[in-house]
């Protein structure tokens, strides 16, 4: 069954979470790639970035907690090496793009306007932090997550800039990816969506940390990180109800804690479109497709034959 989210039409709802499916083809290993709806690739800065100093991931009880870093070799790169893995390959791609201020990630957009027409749709990561407001998160911060996405929107609509073929760009949807860790998160819904999102991606991880108790220090080279997996799911179920309450046409990917085809579901009746499996592809990396084969036989025993007869259909 097709999946629609927004102007977007994919052949399944169940889509890689950013971060956790590599820069590229790497899950192609595991399972056909064209079989679920897109591969949404790690996070990309215009600039190669080292990330944080080690030990980055740690498992906890209901998944793990990470402070990788966003580490990645840039876009370019990614345009030159990347990208033509994944497309040999046949994936439909989500790009998901970071930056440290407001000019960093239209810098990126506008190296991606380049390919759009190779591209799903890019996801612009609003949960990382921001510089030049004293390390708030941009996801935290109505005014300047606005910005951020009407500067990637004039990206992929700037007629000046041609693809590689000549053709002006796509204009590509854009997935604003959210943070948890706000009371502001059904307002900042909004307030993206009209800045130019089309839709918003639910949500990324919950800021944590945990101690070892031997050396009395952080498990983490950085300090804290961010807790993912089973974990958090109730989370991410909750934003999800919460913003299709308050914003009915607005188009949701709910993300957190997707291990089996119950919790995708559970994402849908709350009133995602579509779903995200990442935390959970690092002890199987076939859960993403395991999980989309549950979701139909889950379909086919409830009698269902549109995935949009369930979306929402909690409230």
């Amino acid at each position: 069954m097709l999946a629609r989210i927004g102007a977007v039409t994919l052949p399944s709802p169940v889509l890689t979470a950013s971060g956790t499916a590599g820069h590229s083809d790497e899950l192609a290993a595991f399972f056909d790639l064209t079989t679920i709806g897109a591969v949404v690739v790690k996070s990309m800065a215009t600039f190669e970035w080292k990330g944080n100093p080690p030990p980055r991931l740690h498992a906890v009880d209901g998944g793990m907690i990470n402070a990788v870093g966003l580490q990645g070799s840039g876009v370019e790169q990614w345009i030159r090496d990347g990208l033509p893995r994944l497309t040999a390959r046949g994936a439909r791609v989500v790009a998901s793009i970071w930056g440290f201020r407001e000019s960093e990630y239209v810098e990126a957009a506008q190296s991606l306007a380049a390919v759009s027409d190779q591209l799903t749709a890019v996801e612009v990561n609003l949960s990382c932090p921001n510089l030049d407001h004293a390390r708030t998160m941009f996801a935290h911060d109505a005014a300047q997550s606005s910005r951020v996405i009407a500067g990637v929107r004039a990206a992929f609509t700037d007629g000046s800039r041609r693809t590689a073929s000549g053709s002006a760009p796509s204009e590509l949807p854009i997935w604003a990816k959210l943070s948890p860790n706000t009371d502001r998160l059904v307002d900042i819904a909004g307030v993206v969506a009209s800045a130019g999102a089309d839709a918003v991606v639910l949500v990324n991880t919950v800021l944590g940390m945990r101690i070892d108790t031997e050396t009395r220090r952080p498990v983490l080279g950085n300090g804290g990180g961010g807790l993912s997996g089973s974990a958090i799911h109730a989370v991410a179920v909750r934003s999800v109800f919460d913003v299709r309450a308050a914003h009915p046409q607005l188009p949701i990917i709910g993300v957190g804690g997707v291990a089996r085809a119950e919790h995708a579901i559970e994402l849908m009746l709350a009133g995602a479109q579509a779903v995200q499996v990442g935390t959970a592809t690092f002890a199987d990396p076939r859960t993403t497709v395991k999980v989309q084969r549950g979701m139909t036989r889950w379909a086919r025993q409830h009698g269902v034959s549109s995935w949009g007869e369930i979306v929402g259909a909690a409230h």
